[in-house]
């Protein structure tokens, strides 16, 4: 009877923590709230523009050392340079608060298909994926790149770094109630159980911020003259990259390819009218 009472007293203890731990959580979360013009949503973000630029800035030179260093001096690299500050200066973009703090960047990496942003303005494409957009070798595609850097001014305007992190935050406190709630000593698995959900919710928030991305970069490249179609066509290149054993959906943070061109055909009859 002692002993049994003993166990009652404990987990009384650790669902009484664990309850604090997600209140506290959860309301970190929700208290800290900020209004998009751009997007019209309200984002529940914890940190400022400018500590997104100083997050960016401080990160960019790593990336890319990490990625074979940075191409500059030719015709390329200018390239990028000219259609991401065209994307930025004749749109809606240039209403934000990073207007001016954008920074292009072509990537010395001959392998890897990619582009991505960085907090603040900082955005990259790699030599491997601008590559894929010329058919002679030669001549590069404009509307394909700017849909890329489109999507990836969207990714800044949006603040989806901060959002993730505000996300990733409140995914780790309410995790580690999970935890303290449901740990069990003779089970190791039940830390890892709460953790494999933390991570597929957060696998959905960043399906949902590339589409909202796609949609962004329609927007832009019909505000800058170029073509948004072209935004379909880099999503063959990067079906044609990914190769017939891709992740399911479901597991990754990228929605399919195909899911992608009908959410980008969607936004072009939205913006065109």
């Amino acid at each position: 009877m002692f002993g049994s009472s003993k166990r009652s007293s404990g987990m009384s203890a650790k669902l009484l923590i664990a309850v604090v731990l997600a209140g506290f959580a959860l309301s970190k979360y929700y208290c800290n709230s900020s209004f998009n013009e751009l997007t019209g949503e309200n984002q529940h973000i914890s940190i400022s523009p400018e500590q997104e630029v100083a997050m960016g800035l401080q990160s960019a030179p790593q990336m890319i050392a990490e990625m074979g260093g940075e191409i500059k001096g030719t015709q390329y690299d200018e390239l990028v340079r000219q259609i991401g500050q065209q994307l930025v200066s004749q749109t809606d973009a240039a209403k934000t608060v990073y207007n001016g703090k954008f920074e292009f960047h072509l990537l010395n990496d001959q392998q890897t298909i990619n582009a991505f942003a960085l907090p603040g303005g900082q955005v990259f494409i790699t030599a491997a994926l601008l590559q894929r957009m010329s058919t002679d070798g030669r001549s590069i595609n404009k509307d394909m790149l700017a849909g890329v850097l489109g999507h990836e001014i969207g990714h800044v305007v949006a603040r989806h770094s901060a959002e993730k992190l505000a996300q990733m935050e409140l995914a780790q406190g309410l995790t580690g109630a999970v935890t303290m709630a449901t740990y069990d000593p003779g089970n190791p698995n039940s830390g890892y159980i709460a953790q494999t959900v933390a991570n597929m919710l957060q696998m959905k928030y960043g399906r949902e911020q590339e589409l909202q991305s796609d949609e962004l970069g329609v927007r832009l490249m019909l505000q800058a003259g170029y073509d948004p179609e072209q935004l379909i066509n880099v999503m063959e290149v990067l079906k044609q990259a990914a190769g017939p054993n891709r992740t399911p959906e479901f597991q990754s943070t990228h929605p399919d390819p195909e899911n992608r061109k009908e959410h980008i055909r969607e936004a072009i009859r939205k913006y065109r009218g």
